[in-house]
Parts: C-alpha cells; structure tokens; sequence
C-alpha cells in the first residue's frame, strides 16, 4: 500500500474518530441548554427557605430513600461515605450535608437540579449511574429545589468524598460518557391526560423519586437496564437479592390485589390477604423501614392505583408451568428436614400462622421461578420491617450454619413441590451460587 493510501486511510480513522468524538459529546449534553449559564449565575445559597418548603423537601427525601445510600454504617446522616458493590467496583456515596469544602455547601439549585436530572456533578463531571439519575432525571424541577432546600438545612459535617475503586475503564470519564450516550437520555416526567391525577403522581413517585426501575429491572452486562420503566424484575447485582417483576401476578405483581392491601404492606410491611400472610423482606423490608412507611396515605394509594395497571388484568396471567415429570419425586430428605425445623412455626402443611408466619402453600415467593430470594431469607433469617403498623414483628433465624448446601437445595424442593405447589427443584448449584453471594 503507498505511503499516500495509508496517509487518507489514517485521516480517514482520525475524521470517524472526532466524528463518534464529538457524537458522544453532544449526547451528554443534550437537554442541558442554557443551564450551564444558569449555574454560572447563580447567587451563593441562602438560609431563607420557608418551613413548608423544607418540610416538603425532608417528605421528598424519604420517599426517595436518600439517606440510605447517603449514610455509612453508624455515620452521620447524608454524610456519605456508605460503600455500595457493584460488578465493576465499588462506589461511595457523596456527602448530602452543607458542608463548604466536603459537602453541598457550595452548591446551588441549578447545580443540584443538574445532578438529579442531568447526572452531572457541580463541577461537570459525569456522575456514575450507581446514582439512579436514570429515575431522577424524572423529577420534577420544583421537587428537586425543595429537596436541595432540605438537604441545605442539615447540620454540616466534614467528611471529605471518598474516591470509587472502579475498575478500569470504568472509572474514567471517557467510558461513563459512552454509557450515557448509549443509555441515558434525560426527560422531565409527563403525565398521561388520559389518566387520573391519581394514577399520575403513582406513576411520577414510583418512576421518579421511588427509582424503583433501579432494583426491579434486568440489567445488561454494562449495568443498564432495558429501558427506564422495566420493572419486569431482575437480580439485583452482588448481592443477590431477586427484586420481582412488578408487572407479572406469578411474582409481585399486583393487578389482582385490592388497592387498600397494596397500601397496607408499602405502610407495615406486612399484609394478611384472605389469610395469606405477604412480608415485604430483604431490600424491599429496607425500602418500607427507611421510606415508604413514612409517605402519606395518598401518596401510597397513588402508587397502588399505578402498579395495579401493569401487567396482565385479572384471569390473563398465564398459569405456573408444570415441571418435567422426570423431577416430580420430591427427595424424602427434604421433608423430614421441613419437619424439624420449619413445620413449628409454617405448620405440617405449609399453611402458616395468621398475622405471625405466612403460609408457604400457595406463596408466590416460594414457588417463584428464581429462587434467589427463597435462599437468601431462609440462609440469612430476618425480620419484617419494624413500623407503627407492625411494630413487633415476628422473625425467622438463620440456617446458614445448620444447613449444608444439599440439605438446602432439599428442603427447598419440598417447600416447591409440596402441598399444591408447583415449581422447578433447587439444586445445590444454584444454593452455591445464592449462597453469600456464590462465594461458599
């Protein structure tokens, strides 16, 4: 090849380069207009926030659950510094409190909003998505003042940022800003006209502030969900938690509920529906604890009015597959294992305990198509949430030192297949990888 084919070759290289350059620039910047300017001009923060406003804001950030990623084991409240894992690393939550040299203190509202609804840090750097801007980029720009206002009314507390341990490339700006452009696009939530000012603010709580598409939705090998109101359900990355589908009756889908039970087990965590108990346990028993216990009663019967629309209507649900008759034979094993350890409390049958300990018969969690959750709860015990509706809450202890990975996968089958249940058998396999995040 001559010296000047590899010349245009290589200008040519060069040109598609600045060109997909350039491309993902403009990606990252699209919606932002003249907020950059906004920012530029902004007056330094105030302290004249009404007290309405900062009561809105404080209702906010509970319904957005911010201090729970925003505070570290026994650290103050939205200092960050909380640790969270992800398949790429691990990111740090940043400090929420108005601190001038570590926290907002600095901040002004057009920058916050630009956080929230842009992903974009005061300073312009593109924020990890590990930050659900993908939901609050939902948020309304009134909400998003008010919440700065709150957040701005906390005591101040120095903790500088600590930085993300993020592999390679992922912890450059560069991979974050090819991720955008692939993955996120920023849109203000608009309400559907056809719909009720009811189902409307369920829709903005639960895709917006809620973020609930951030644990109830498959993510891609680059952690991006399939699009922003998923909520088909997915695992939720390293800690092996399933977050169900929110749009399928065979999971936690709740088309078929009355709406007053939905508002019940989002209030207490828990609910007792025709005598089948439903606990809200592992993440989502964090979310009632720390968020939506505290949300009004209208807010939540929002969201129940919301959620009852997705999915399949009543009778539409496809029925339980049934399993390959070579695995029908449960393992003996399994139910004298049920019988010494489980069958005080759930009963000879699995029909539980009225307003103590839900029947497993029947129970959507255990016969649900992945069994992430089922291993989790019974290696890991745990409480329902303690609320004002369920203030002393019944618990289950853990196994996870009684029982090996066979005997688990055993007595799981049973509670699969037994007293009407159907659902595939639990294999040791799948026990290891459950198991404390498939590293035992």
């Amino acid at each position: 090849m001559s010296s000047r084919r590899i010349g245009l070759w290589a200008l040519a290289s060069v040109a598609v380069i600045g060109a997909l350059a350039a491309g993902v620039v403009a990606l990252n910047l699209r919606g932002e207009g003249d907020l950059s300017a906004e920012i530029a001009a902004a007056q330094p923060p105030g302290q004249s926030a009404s007290a309405e406003l900062l009561a809105r804001g404080a209702y906010l950030a509970r319904a957005g659950n911010c201090m729970a990623c925003h505070t570290s084991r026994g650290g103050e409240p939205y200092a960050g510094g909380r640790g969270i894992d992800t398949p790429f690393g691990t990111v740090y939550s940043s400090n929420l409190t108005p601190d001038e040299q570590t926290g907002l203190g600095r901040w002004s509202a057009p920058a916050f909003w630009r956080a929230m609804h842009h992903g974009r840090s005061a300073d312009g750097r593109l924020l990890v998505p590990a930050f659900p801007y993908t939901s609050t980029t939902q948020v309304s720009r009134a909400d998003s003042d008010a919440l700065y206002a709150y957040l701005r009314s906390l005591p101040p507390v120095s903790q500088p940022a600590r930085p993300h341990d993020l592999r390679f490339p992922f912890n450059t700006q560069a991979a974050l800003a090819v991720w955008r452009a692939l993955y996120f696009q920023p849109g203000e939530f608009q309400p559907d006209a056809a719909r009720s000012a009811e189902w409307n603010r369920g829709a903005y709580l639960v895709q917006g502030l809620g973020h609930c598409n951030a644990c109830h939705a498959q993510r891609n090998a680059l952690g991006a969900t399939t699009g922003p109101l998923d909520l088909g359900g997915g695992l939720i990355p390293v800690q092996n938690w399933y977050a169900p589908s929110l749009t399928d009756a065979r999971e936690a889908g709740v088309v078929d509920w009355a709406a007053d039970d939905i508002v019940a087990l989002l209030k207490s965590g828990v609910v007792d529906r025709h005598g089948a108990l439903d606990v809200a346990s592992g993440p989502m028993g964090e979310v009632v604890l720390r968020s939506t216990q505290y949300l009004s009663d209208a807010d939540l019967g929002a969201m129940a009015v919301y959620l009852k629309t997705l999915g399949d209507t009543p009778g539409q649900a496809p029925a339980p597959a049934e399993p390959p008759s070579a695995i029908t034979t449960a393992d003996p094993r399994g139910a004298k294992l049920y019988a010494d350890h489980c069958a005080s409390c759930h009963g000879d049958r699995g029909e539980g305990v009225p307003g103590a300990y839900p029947p497993l018969a029947g129970s959507r969690a255990v016969t649900m198509a992945m069994p992430a959750n089922l291993v989790r709860i019974v290696l890991e015990g745990g409480f329902a949430p303690a609320t004002s509706g369920n203030p002393r809450p019944f618990g289950m202890p853990p196994f996870a030192q009684t029982f090996t990975n066979d005997d688990l996968a055993a007595v799981l089958t049973h509670l699969r297949r037994s007293w009407g249940n159907r659902a595939e058998p639990v294999t040791a396999v799948d026990i290891n990888r459950y198991r404390d995040g498939g590293t035992r």
